[in-house]
């Protein structure tokens, strides 16, 4: 999971990138960078940490141009703490080519077997980001036809780009000297959205990112999302084109922005994340109301921020008193995007804080968006109980997280999943808790999809049904062994 953004501006792009960095904070915290254009010269400035603290005065000043991108890091392949696999990344030729992504490409073996044996080029990385765009400059060098570049040879370069890359990927590059490039893997797996203003003198600026809250800040109008397998080419000029380059698309969203990744401000293929949560809330108190008395529960308690919604629906739903039990101290990043598992234990107890008065002599019914490998579940039970709860029930607005996630989540790994080859009772006693109840996947997929044009959705970390149709036990085997060597 990573956050992106690239625009074409009538003014300089460089503050306007990095306060919608800003805002995409919360997507990724390892690394972050920031390229701009200025005619056929590119800048770029990239370095580890979340944005405030990675740019200087003298990093802005160095970023000229209108037209750019950047990228706020979650590591899911690679190293986090290696500086050179932030993005974007670079190639010279053809134009030369600066390019973000968001994402996880699942056919990494065979493209890396390609590019040296057939491509002969160098990847200077283990990010499957270098790979894309290496990928990306070898088609579009081989539709160059002369020395100029027209859409039509972009388009078909990114439809080559579509028959050699699998898993999911929401990319923005920019092009030197023609404009800025922008597409999303056939099965819109990671979210991408098109947005345009008009200056005063009339002229269109436009710019894309992962989520809507960024064009609203902007004051930007929201045009659409990018559709599965559609690649949108922006001009230096602003002028804009965009083609279907995919053979067979699906719209099949990650249901996991939903439940935790995504702002709650954000709408995603015409999806609200704010009402989703709050469904989510609503198919859980009647699963909570069909597993115990609710009589047993004095207080409903929200893990802040992102289950708050769900919560309150629960409570509402069953007439059970809401309560804040846990203060959340929000100088500390988002514990399930830390970087490496004792990284994340560390920091559940500095990032929340459970007060006495609204645990003692109570029963508690605890909620959280969802639980993976539940390291943060079990601190917080512990909490619970050593601010004198009387019984602690945890629930989850999101189903047993019992598969990897390949597409661009950190979940690689079976043995850290609390709820993979166990019972819901043993998850229950793993954690401490009293009970447990988990929401159904058929409830999450239709708190999600209500009212939508979304009729699919990616459940793979819940089902173990891959929606490629690419990924195999051999892979899953694979990813594994590299990420525990």
């Amino acid at each position: 999971m990573c956050g992106i953004v690239g625009l074409v501006s009538q003014q300089a792009a460089n503050q306007q990138i990095y306060d919608s960095l800003l805002l995409l904070q919360h997507r990724g915290q390892d690394s972050t960078g920031i390229a701009t254009a200025d005619g056929p010269t590119l800048h770029m400035v990239k370095a580890k940490g979340q944005v405030r603290e990675a740019f200087r005065t003298r990093d802005m000043r160095s970023l000229l141009g209108n037209m750019g991108l950047g990228h706020v890091r979650y590591a899911t392949k690679g190293a986090a703490e290696r500086e050179e696999e932030a993005q974007p990344f670079y190639v010279n030729a053809p134009y030369g080519i600066i390019l973000v992504h968001n994402g996880n490409l699942t056919n990494t073996r065979e493209l890396s077997d390609d590019l040296f044996r057939i491509d002969r080029r160098h990847v200077n990385s283990a990010s499957d980001t270098e790979m894309l765009l290496n990928v990306l400059a070898t088609e579009l060098q081989g539709q160059i036809k002369g020395l100029e570049l027209d859409p039509d040879q972009i388009f078909q370069a990114v439809s080559q780009v579509h028959e050699r890359v699998e898993g999911s990927y929401a990319v923005i590059s920019v092009i030197a000297g023609y404009g800025l490039l922008a597409f999303r893997d056939p099965f819109g797996i990671r979210p991408l959205i098109l947005g345009r203003r008009v200056t005063d003198a009339g002229k269109e600026e436009w710019i894309v990112a992962s989520e809507s809250l960024v064009l609203e800040n902007g004051d930007y109008e929201i045009v659409r999302d990018v559709a599965p397998g559609e690649a949108v080419f922006i001009t230096i000029d602003g002028e804009l084109y965009s083609r279907q380059c995919a053979r067979n698309p699906r719209l099949i969203p990650c249901s996991f922005e939903y439940v935790y990744l995504a702002r709650p401000d954000s709408i995603m293929n015409g999806i609200s994340v704010y009402e989703a949560r709050l469904r989510m809330g609503d198919r859980l108190a009647d699963t909570v109301e069909t597993h115990m008395d609710k009589g047993d529960i004095d207080v409903v308690m929200p893990i802040p921020d992102s289950s708050r919604p769900a919560a309150m629906q629960v409570a509402q739903k069953l007439g059970i008193e809401y309560r804040e039990g846990f203060y959340k101290n929000r100088y500390i990043g988002r514990t399930f995007i830390m970087p490496g598992q004792a990284q994340r234990k560390k920091s559940v107890r500095q990032k929340l804080n459970a007060m006495g008065t609204e645990f003692k002599g109570k029963n508690v019914l605890i909620v959280d968006d969802s639980i993976v490998r539940g390291t943060t579940s079990k601190e917080i039970v512990e909490m619970a109980r050593a601010a004198g709860a009387n019984k602690v029930t945890f629930t989850s607005a999101a189903p047993p997280v019992r598969f990897p996630h390949v597409y661009g989540i950190n979940m690689p790994s079976r043995t850290e999943l609390i709820a993979h080859g166990r019972k819901i009772p043993e998850i229950s006693a793993e954690l401490g808790a009293d009970s447990m109840i988990y929401q159904e996947v058929a409830d999450l997929s239709s708190a999600i999809m209500q009212g939508s044009g979304v009729t699919e959705l990616d459940l793979s970390c819940f089902t173990g049904e891959y929606v490629t149709g690419t990924v195999t036990p051999e892979y899953l085997d694979w990813v594994e062994r590299t990420q525990l060597s």
